[in-house]
């Protein structure tokens, strides 16, 4: 397979000479500036790196583009055995970062989904969307659609030497995972493929995995009025509510179906009705405890039986898989990977 090039950057408007009288508008201290003309900075605060591995992981990865003109491309995760002489499931991944900032290739998805891969026995397209401010929503969940359709676009044309991981994968369970903002893309798109394209033979969408998704209201939860939480946390109420500007549609406030899937007049959760399955994984101590407890309440109601499951993970806050070393973080994240991989085997 040829090598792919990409710049993981591309969203980033680079200018070394920024003028005295340029005025910001909007921040989060070291992740994000946005300026009243439009320019925007992310500091490097994840590393990028390329899609090597450990030799020992027992998974090969490699780069795709999906769409050249916009720079969407992906990540795969391909278990270099067949389990049992069965094909993998597939998990379409979107990482986090408030619909703003973060990258398929920032190490902390890059290892954690490595993992993933390994222990849970599926392959991996982790998905580089296109990010906020410069593409406000609906742009990332027309990306994860489009990501969709030119999977089915390869399955139907069928495996070469470019694409021979096809040949790995059972594409009659296919799931649409992700972690804060990738989880709320993840939900987002399964209302659109489930509502909006129809059939998608030959492929399957089996259900979705939402680890901590990133939703929000006008009015706020006791967890995000109260959660206390330390220094330099993954997320707050501020930095979610500056996220929620940068990423909704003009005008828009938090209530808007995108944000607030619970809010009054939306239709949206009625869609999902024909999802098989959905996963919902709450952190604790995270700020959106009790607006992921809401979500999966409120789908059930609207579902008439239970359609969600969910697990809630002691001790940790916000992103712990991706962003905490600690010893409780990392029981917990192997606990997150056994339940995903249940999940998906089913």
């Amino acid at each position: 397979m040829a090598a792919i090039t990409f710049d993981p950057n591309f969203n980033l408007q680079k200018n070394k000479e920024l003028p005295q009288h340029r005025v910001l508008v909007e921040e989060i201290e070291g992740l994000i500036k946005v300026y009243k003309d439009g320019h925007v900075e992310r500091p490097q605060v994840v590393p990028n790196v390329t899609c090597k591995l450990p030799l020992e992981l027992g998974i090969t990865s490699s780069d795709v583009i999906i769409d050249r003109f916009t720079n969407i491309w992906a990540r795969l995760y391909v278990p270099k055995k067949l389990c049992q002489g069965n094909k993998f499931p597939l998990l379409i991944y979107f990482h986090g970062g408030g619909f703003c900032v973060g990258s398929a290739s920032w190490i902390c998805y890059h290892e954690f989904l490595a993992k993933l891969a390994s222990i849970a026995n599926c392959v991996i397209m982790s998905v580089n969307y296109r990010l906020a401010p410069e593409n406000r929503l609906p742009a990332a969940y027309d990306d994860g659609v489009k990501t969709i359709l030119w999977i089915r676009q390869k399955v139907l044309i069928g495996a070469n030497a470019e694409y021979w991981w096809l040949n790995k994968v059972n594409f009659s369970s296919i799931f649409l995972a992700g972690d804060s903002s990738g989880g709320n893309i993840a939900h987002n798109v399964a209302i659109r493929v489930c509502s909006k394209l129809g059939d998608l033979k030959p492929i399957t969408l089996k259900g979705t995995i939402l680890i901590q998704p990133f939703f929000g209201g006008e009015s706020r939860t006791y967890s995000e009025k109260y959660m206390a939480q330390p220094p330099r946390s993954a997320l707050i109420s501020a930095s979610a509510d500056t996220y929620w500007r940068l990423a909704l549609p003009t005008g828009a406030n938090r209530d808007h179906p995108w944000c607030n899937p619970g809010a009054k007049g939306s239709i949206d959760l009625v869609d999902l009705r024909d999802i098989p399955a959905i996963l919902v994984c709450i952190s604790e101590l995270d700020i959106l405890k009790d607006r992921n407890l809401e979500f999966c309440a409120t789908l059930n109601r609207v579902g008439n039986k239970k359609v969600v499951e969910y697990m809630m993970f002691k001790g940790v806050g916000h992103a712990f898989q991706v962003l905490n070393k600690s010893q409780i973080a990392q029981a917990r994240t192997a606990e997150l990977i056994a339940q995903i991989k249940a999940f998906i085997s089913k």
